[in-house]
């Protein structure tokens, strides 16, 4: 009988064995702001009202497989008009990979580094070739000679573009996104995750350009435990995507709720709201300290550099006191010695900034 590890290795394509699961950090009892989610829940009157609309949920039936009503509102949301098709996934990680899946053997994939780490990941996943292009150092700006320089070489069928940006939290240039689009070959991904946190958005440029698609989650706006995501694009391509949906990939509470959080769509602009707010007081309170670089951000997360100090051991030293944000310090310049927090409600952000100030109390005492 072959062994556990000789059967993987028979079964498996070699760059499966390479590479490392997708880590969550274990989060119960901690403060958490490390995952870009929305801190705020929802009023009991409006719970109640959503509990009594999933009595009718008839869980013994599968899904509208296509999500008729959710897509309706979607598109009315977004003022989407007819000639445009909406596929919806189980999150943009599907979307993800059912677009990745869909290109031809060993096609090149080519995003910004750093950047959202499920392109790397997906395209490692399906034996793509994916190619990273270096943001600038100083202001994690697009290299547009660099990008548009490799689109002419390299010609990827796909490239993903987030707008704000993950992990550095800025918008690209607007222009030079558009120079990327008239010069791709195939299409163009631009990721508005964090569209709820900023008004900038290619949604509107759809129609112009058949080789744009832009996609959307409404995890970040605050249904995060739903995962939906969509993608929104040319007819003919959305189709072409449709053939390899699974079917009935979006389940019956998922489209519940989600059309029922959308129509009370008030409280989370509200909630929206109060996240800017939070994000300017504590970019405000971060640019106080010193011993911080701290970046500009249209998402609802804020990326540091910690200067003179190890990030990893603040980082350590965070988690002690129960407060978690996202470490990457381990990661190759632009983002050396690098933290990223969520902005959460006022009094996590507050015990983020008491937790951050005792760190360089004490390791400034032992310097």
């Amino acid at each position: 009988m072959k062994t556990i590890e000789k059967l993987s290795t028979a079964i498996f394509r070699k760059k499966i064995l390479e590479m490392t699961a997708y880590q969550v950090a274990e989060a119960d009892g901690f403060i958490k702001l490390d995952a870009m989610e929305n801190p705020y829940g929802w009023p009991n009157d409006l719970t109640d009202e959503w509990l009594n609309t999933l009595r009718t949920c008839e869980i013994n039936r599968y899904p509208d497989p296509d999500a008729r009503q959710l897509n309706n509102k979607l598109r009315a949301m977004n003022q989407i008009p007819t000639e445009l098709g909406v596929l919806l996934g189980n999150g943009s990680d599907e979307i993800i990979q059912l677009l990745l899946m869909a290109l031809t053997p060993h096609a090149t994939v080519m995003a910004p580094d750093p950047s959202f780490v499920m392109y790397k990941q997906i395209s490692d996943g399906l034996d793509l070739n994916f190619h990273a292009i270096p943001l600038q150092a100083n202001n994690f700006a697009l290299d547009l000679p660099c990008f548009l320089k490799a689109i002419e070489e390299i010609k990827p069928k796909v490239i993903f573009l987030a707008y704000p940006n993950n992990p550095t939290g800025n918008l690209f240039n607007a222009s030079e996104i558009r120079e990327i689009l008239n010069h791709a070959p195939g299409l163009v991904i631009i990721d508005e995750a964090y569209a709820p946190f900023t008004d900038a958005t290619f949604m509107t440029e759809i129609l112009h350009f058949n080789n744009l698609l832009v996609m959307r989650t409404v995890s970040k706006l605050g249904l995060a435990g739903l995962r939906l995501g969509y993608l929104v694009g040319q007819n003919e391509i959305i189709n072409q995507l449709n053939k390899i949906r699974l079917p009935y990939n979006i389940n019956v509470l998922t489209q519940i709720s989600t059309l029922f959080a959308l129509s009370n769509y008030a409280i989370f602009e509200q909630q929206t709201q109060l996240i800017c707010q939070e994000r300017t007081t504590l970019t405000q309170e971060l640019k106080k300290m010193p011993q911080l670089e701290v970046f500009p951000s249209d998402a609802n997360f804020i990326l540091f550099r910690v200067l003179n100090h190890s990030a990893s051991g603040l980082f350590t030293f965070l988690k002690e006191q129960q407060v978690l944000i996202k470490s990457l310090a381990n990661h190759k310049t632009p983002l050396t010695n690098c933290l990223r927090v969520t902005v959460g409600k006022a009094e996590e952000n507050q015990a983020f900034l008491t937790a951050l100030s005792q760190y360089f109390i004490v390791v400034d005492h032992t310097d």
